[in-house]
């Protein structure tokens, strides 16, 4: 097991949580789940840290910048379809506000001058880039998450094949591998399918379905993902889409040999959870994505500055 996260929940950050949590494992007292060492510690933030900024027009290019990576992130996994899905980012200078992706751009072309603005009332902002078609799905889903959730500062969601897939079922995701952990108790399932989302009502109910929780699996439609930062929806995102791949391939196998799937038990799911489920440790996690993705490019954030601002 990996110790990335110090926190005791996916929203908050800290170096230990409560003497509660420690388990006993084979009649041995486990070490505190989250107990990080103070070098390792240190090393996972620096991984994490954002620059330096001068202004905050500066930090909201960084903002742009970096949704545009997981934009081109997310279409290197295979998750786009068409013109299909969205990740937005709240914007750090009018906070009713979000950027987005154009209607009608491939996920791996995506660059920051193409993103859009919008408020939560569904207008396209002067700020916007030249393409301004909006998905009004994207907006529906979107704006009522930004406005129900302050400590949302990123909703990721496409049409990726295992977690499509996986939303037929109208059933839970398991705690059958260390991975699936990071979503214990903090995943819903939206169990009814209106259509495509072009209403404010649907939006709204898949807002209430997510509750405080951090993901949903949207019933025959597909994965909704959230963060506190970009960085930490787009790696629990893809972690997600992998759990339901894994669940899906486990129990067929399982059918297959006519036995079933071995569950981690509650004791074990939360003390794992506090490790790889929280905002620290999804940030930490996706940083591997950044790196290969920046290194597929040869465009990191100072390269992107120097050439552009």
């Amino acid at each position: 097991m990996s110790p990335v996260a110090t926190q005791p929940n996916a929203h908050a950050e800290g170096n230990s949580i409560s003497q509660a949590s420690v388990k006993q494992v084979s009649g041995q007292a486990a070490p505190e789940a989250g107990r990080v060492p103070p070098d390792l510690l240190s090393g996972l933030r620096e991984l994490v840290a954002p620059p330096r900024f001068d202004s905050d027009s500066e930090k909201r290019e960084y903002l742009k910048f970096r949704l545009a990576q997981a934009f081109r992130i997310f279409g290197h996994l295979g998750y786009d379809e068409g013109a299909a899905g969205h990740i937005t980012v709240r914007d750090n200078i009018r906070p009713d506000c979000f950027w987005v992706n154009p209607f009608g751009k491939h996920f791996s072309l995506i660059q920051p001058a193409d993103l859009i603005l919008v408020d939560h009332e569904g207008h396209i902002q002067d700020e916007s880039g030249p393409i301004r078609r909006l998905n009004r799905a994207a907006y529906m889903i979107h704006s009522a998450i930004h406005a129900a959730r302050p400590d949302v500062n990123c909703a990721a969601h496409s049409h990726s094949i295992y977690g499509r897939a996986f939303s037929t079922l109208g059933k839970e995701l398991e705690m059958i591998t260390q991975d699936s952990c990071a979503f214990y108790n903090d995943i819903a399932v939206y169990r009814q399918f209106g259509g495509v989302v072009l209403e404010a009502e649907e939006g709204e109910h898949i807002v209430e379905a997510l509750g405080d929780k951090k993901a949903a699996i949207l019933q025959n439609h597909g994965l909704l993902v959230t963060g506190g930062s970009i960085e930490s929806a787009v790696f629990f995102y893809i972690a997600l889409e992998k759990c339901c791949q894994v669940q899906l391939l486990a129990d067929a196998a399982a059918d297959g040999t006519n036995t079933k799937t071995i569950k981690i038990s509650p004791e074990e799911a939360l003390y794992t959870y506090k490790v790889i489920g929280s905002e620290f440790a999804g940030k930490v996690n996706a940083a591997t994505h950044y790196q290969m993705l920046e290194a597929r490019e040869s465009l990191d954030w100072e390269s992107y500055k120097a050439k552009v601002l």
